[in-house]
């Protein structure tokens, strides 16, 4: 059952941020973005990950795979044309 109530959690989390994520990555405009903000996520996502797998725990896995790649984008963007 506690599996069944990450992936919900996981799914939902990771689907909250795409909308986000897909504006930013069709626009490229990440002038309202903080560079900071977005460094201390994208850490922090790659620490949830690490957790996950340390832990061997699916839910964890997937929701922090999918956001560090979208996250990434977006910090690389912010890098790039911020």
């Amino acid at each position: 059952m506690e599996q069944y109530i990450g992936l919900i959690a996981a799914f939902l989390t990771t689907v909250s941020f795409a909308p986000q994520a897909i504006k930013t990555i069709r626009t490229r405009n990440t002038e309202s973005i903080s560079l900071g903000m977005y460094v201390l996520f994208t850490t922090g996502v790659g620490c949830w990950l690490v957790y996950g797998l340390y832990l061997n725990n699916l839910p964890i896995i997937l929701a922090n795979s999918i956001t560090l790649i979208l996250t990434g984008i977006i910090l690389i963007m912010k890098v790039k044309h911020g």
